[in-house]
Order: C-alpha cells, then structure tokens, then sequence
C-alpha cells in the first residue's frame, strides 16, 4: 500500500530545470559560498539548492512544508 506524502515531504529535481528561477541568499551567508539557495516558482512551490552545486539537484517544497521546517530549525518545533 503506498503512503501519502506527509506535511513535510519533498521532492528532487534537476538544477538544470530550473535555469530561469531567480535565486535568493540568505544575508547571513558567508563569502565561503556554503549555504542554500531558494527560488520561488510559478507553481507555489519553493526550489532549494546548495549554493556551490547550481546545477546540481533541487528540493522542492510546498509553502505549508517550508514554513513547517523554517519554524522547526527556528526552534518553534513542528505542528
């Protein structure tokens, strides 16, 4: 029996497929370039990818997953 997706799951995607998205740094990155990068897409969705790998794979995420997993490494915990 296949399992639904929960709250926080994502999904893979090739970083070339997203060629066209605009990516964001958090200001609290360092020159070292070891961080992750976001875009947000047409679909609702928000891309996340290693900022010394821009070709390589992206998760994606709906919003309710992000916010979710933003608020547990924020330590307010998962709902």
């Amino acid at each position: 029996m296949a399992s639904t997706p929960g709250p926080l799951s994502a999904a893979a995607i090739s970083g070339t497929s997203l060629s066209g998205a605009t990516w964001r740094r958090s200001s609290y990155s360092t020159a070292a370039n070891n961080c992750v990068e976001t875009a947000l897409l047409g679909s609702g969705r928000l891309a996340v990818r290693d900022s010394k790998d821009p070709s390589g794979p992206a998760l994606l995420f709906s919003a309710d997953a992000w916010t979710a997993f933003v608020r547990a490494v924020s330590g307010d915990g998962v709902s």
